[in-house]
């Protein structure tokens, strides 16, 4: 099965010019394959960012070959893989980025390794496989080449560790996914979750060093600017925002830290 599409995510800017080699390679070889830049703002090294950032946004792409190169363990034993789903195709390392997304799209129907060198760049780096490997293989798969053409088959990929998640009677503690560029704080935690704990209204939100009272509402402007608001973001997670300012700012909040919601002393 040919593609129209190439989508791309990495953790590697624009700065400099590693996602322009990438697009080069696949324009090279597949020049009539359109290419559609997921984002390239990935906080470096960080693979469930990456991996939140592609999971929640393939099911609006077209049907496509998702490159993501989000890969501190490149060069190493970790493997390249080219992952089938009922949607599309994912290519990248395997170290837990692709699978998430591989969930959205219907679920992994077969995985293979990338090994086959006909089917890379003559010369590969130790170092860069976006461009060398993953960009190359992501061109023949949109020109119609099988999966399978490309190794053997990967019977159990890499699984990021399960966010933690715990909901109590009147309390709700989560892992931080994400903070998006407005530095919106999205949780694990999901609105069951939150129904769990039976939370409503006016709300504390602490991180290790602040709480902060904040509403559960549906949208940013249900505060007042420069308030807090406990929301349902746009992938159906808990998020924290503040209304024209920065959620992570005001409560010292990144990724992998902890979050906690209880009962505001101010609630009536």
């Amino acid at each position: 099965m040919a593609y129209d599409w190439i989508s791309v995510t990495t953790d590697y800017g624009l700065r400099d010019g590693f996602v322009a080699a990438c697009h080069g390679v696949i324009a090279r070889l597949a020049p009539a394959v359109r290419v559609l830049d997921v984002t390239h703002e990935v906080p470096p090294q960080d693979v469930r960012h990456g991996a939140m950032a592609l999971a929640q946004t393939v099911p609006f792409l077209p049907e496509a070959v998702h490159v993501a190169v989000v890969d501190p363990g490149v060069g190493t034993t970790r493997l390249g893989v080219v992952v089938v789903t009922g949607s599309g195709l994912l290519v990248g390392p395997d170290n837990g980025l692709l699978l998430p997304a591989a969930h959205a799209l219907g679920g992994v129907q077969a995985a293979y390794e990338l090994a086959e060198p006909s089917l890379r760049l003559p010369v590969t780096s130790a170092t860069f496989h976006g461009r060398d490997v993953f960009a190359p293989a992501a061109a023949h798969l949109a020109l119609g080449v099988a999966a399978s053409d490309f190794g053997d088959p990967v019977s159990a990929l890499v699984e990021l560790p399960e966010p933690f998640v715990a909901a109590f009677p009147g309390k709700l503690v989560s892992e931080v996914l994400t903070v998006d560029h407005f530095g919106n704080v999205q949780l694990a935690a999901t609105p069951a979750d939150l129904e769990l704990s039976g939370l409503s209204g006016a709300v504390s939100v602490h991180s290790e060093r602040v709480a902060v009272t904040t509403e559960i509402g549906r949208t940013f402007a249900d505060v007042p600017a420069g308030a807090s608001v406990l929301y349902t973001d746009s992938a159906g997670r808990l998020a924290v925002a503040v209304n024209g300012g920065s959620a992570a700012a005001v409560l010292g909040l990144g990724p992998a830290q902890e979050c906690t919601i209880t009962s505001s002393p101010t609630a009536t």
